[in-house]
């Protein structure tokens, strides 16, 4: 399973986002807290659509509460100061658990954490001169090329819903 990991999320409309992915992809969320929102943020709903019913995810008021649940996972996190292409990763094994942190849209992931994990870091290439993409679309790229890796396992290569073919 893929693990994404949002770490003090600000921005609710992309947390539905995400959501939403996550359930598509059967992904499982983990929102490490505080955040400035409430989870039932109606622009978090509009976002996530009906989907938000069936999305899994996990609610941390701490990092310290998220670590200590998790254990010894192996993480990778995502920053623009990674060091690592998030496509040059291996992540085909189709039994490992992939461990995915994205930072919040305003600042990142805290530079304390990731320089404790600089060999974990992973980077989506945009050019120099751009600050950072939209933390939802991030998610999405990344999720889906450990997907494409994993050779999308358990899911829909053709519409399950309106069975319309072309």
């Amino acid at each position: 399973m893929i693990h994404i990991i949002l770490f003090h999320p600000e921005i609710p409309a992309n947390t539905g986002n995400i959501l939403r992915t996550a359930m598509a992809t059967n992904s499982m969320v983990h929102i490490i807290g505080p955040i400035p929102f409430d989870i039932s943020d109606k622009s978090l709903k509009r976002a996530g659509m009906d989907y938000l019913k069936e999305a899994k995810y996990i609610y941390y008021d701490s990092y310290d509460e998220f670590v200590k649940q998790i254990g010894d996972a192996k993480i990778y996190y995502v920053t623009k100061y990674g060091t690592n292409v998030y496509s040059n990763v291996d992540f085909s094994d189709p039994v490992d658990d992939v461990y995915v942190m994205f930072g919040r849209e305003s600042t990142g992931i805290d530079k304390e954490i990731l320089s404790k994990n600089k060999e974990m870091t992973l980077r989506i290439p945009m050019l120099s001169t751009a600050r950072s993409l939209n933390l939802s679309n991030s998610v999405a790229i990344v999720v889906y090329e450990i997907l494409r890796q994993k050779k999308f396992p358990s899911l829909a290569t053709f519409d399950m819903i309106k069975k319309y073919s072309i």
